[in-house]
């Protein structure tokens, strides 16, 4: 499932291994900003990581599940490429 992931992470180190960890799930569409195709796996991954590795009292995460009826509605202005599926699969 598309999945759409936000973060404001107030450590730079913190942001720095988070978003190096995200890149192993999908596309680093905006500043901040993930768009992944997950299985429940790769979900419960990044749940961890986050419960495990980050400070939960100043960040903070969140996760979008966008349905395939939504994504046909998502518009983009400006540069971008709109993510139906990724080329890639988590192993």
């Amino acid at each position: 499932m598309i999945t759409l992931i936000t973060y404001d992470i107030t450590e730079p180190k913190r942001l720095q291994r988070l978003n190096k960890f995200l890149k192993e799930f999908g596309e680093n569409t905006q500043y901040s900003v993930f768009e992944c195709d997950l299985d429940a796996d790769g979900l419960a991954r990044i749940r961890q990581y986050c419960s495990q590795k980050l400070d939960l009292i100043n960040d903070s995460v969140r996760i979008y599940k966008i349905c395939s009826r939504c994504m046909q509605k998502v518009e983009i202005s400006g540069q971008g490429l709109k993510i139906t599926q990724l080329d890639y699969t988590v192993v």
